[in-house]
């Protein structure tokens, strides 16, 4: 009799163990016994170190900045800014007039002391031979002081044009300094000279010389710091005269509010009573919105000019006089 045709599901699920039998055979079988303590740390181990190989790979960590690199990029952008803010004009001028006012104060200070030490050697040349009770012992004390004024009031009105642009230049006014400290100096003196004191000490006469002495050089070097303040350069023109915007202005944009306008390009500076025939053109046509909007009256000074315009004293004249010549 002929045999019977296999199965398939038959042989295919002889291949199937005759599978797992070679596999058996193939791969030994680990014991539960072979799970110590041992294998399960080095395990771990294995795991850890590939998670680790995995987290170093990523280069995030190393593009956060840290707080010392976070410091030294805001002090690299401050000192940045101070820089730029130190060649602006107007913090030019304001750190000018803060040395100004800082030089003289100390200046007037000496002079003040100076004159202040020489009234009392002043007053014992003048008030020789009389006495608290004689009315000539207490007018002796206003001589210095007469001296005095004169000087203070030509070392004033040097401060107050200087401080205006307009150092006082007078061959008269410095001979009458001179005179006056010289007087001074010869009024503390006069006693103590040779051949003329009792008992002459070299000691005693240079004393009485250093009030004048510090008086005159006060005055001397007063004058040449504010000559030289007042020769400072303006730096670049103001907006007005440009028609650009400089650093830490102030406009206003489409609402009516206030916006910080910052320079795209610098200008180029324009000498003081050289405007432009079309840049003054154009501060007239500005001092007169502003005379129509009331924020300055019908014929403003030149000094209001200047101070609503921020331009220079000669430009606000040219301007005052072009709307002179208007009427």
């Amino acid at each position: 009799m002929p045999l019977p045709e296999p199965d398939p599901r038959e042989i295919e699920r002889g291949l199937t163990e005759l599978e797992h039998y070679v596999q058996a055979q193939a791969t030994p079988s680990v014991a539960p016994e072979a799970d110590t303590a041992r294998v399960r740390r080095l395990r771990r181990e294995v795991a850890e170190a590939r998670a680790l190989v995995r987290l170093q790979a990523d280069a995030a960590p190393l593009l956060v900045e840290s707080r010392r690199v976070r410091r030294r990029r805001l002090a690299v952008v401050e000192a940045a800014r101070l820089h730029a803010l130190a060649q602006d004009s107007a913090a030019v001028a304001w750190q000018a007039a803060r040395w100004r006012r800082v030089l003289t104060a100390v200046g007037v200070s000496a002079l003040v002391a100076g004159l202040a030490w020489s009234t009392a050697g002043v007053h014992a040349t003048a008030a020789a031979g009389t006495g608290p009770r004689d009315i000539a012992w207490w007018l002796a004390w206003l001589v210095e002081p007469c001296i005095s004024a004169i000087v203070l009031m030509i070392v004033g009105a040097r401060g107050y044009l200087a401080s205006r642009g307009r150092p006082l230049k007078s061959k008269l006014l410095t001979r009458i300094e001179a005179g006056a400290l010289g007087m001074t100096l010869l009024l503390n003196t006069w006693p103590y000279l040779p051949g003329v004191a009792q008992e002459y000490s070299t000691v005693r006469l240079l004393v009485h010389m250093v009030g004048p002495l510090v008086a005159a050089a006060a005055v001397a070097s007063l004058t040449v710091i504010w000559a030289a303040l007042a020769a400072l350069p303006a730096g670049p023109a103001p907006e007005v005269l440009t028609g650009a915007l400089t650093p830490l202005t102030y406009r206003a944009d489409a609402a009516g509010t206030s916006a910080v306008g910052v320079a795209t390009a610098p200008a180029e500076p324009v000498p003081a009573g050289h405007a432009p025939s079309q840049d003054v053109a154009a501060l007239v046509a500005r001092v007169r919105d502003l005379i129509e909007a009331g924020e300055l009256p019908a014929d403003p000074s030149a000094n209001r000019i200047r101070a609503a315009l921020r331009c220079g004293m000669d430009t606000a004249r040219m301007v005052r006089d072009a709307l002179g010549g208007d009427r």
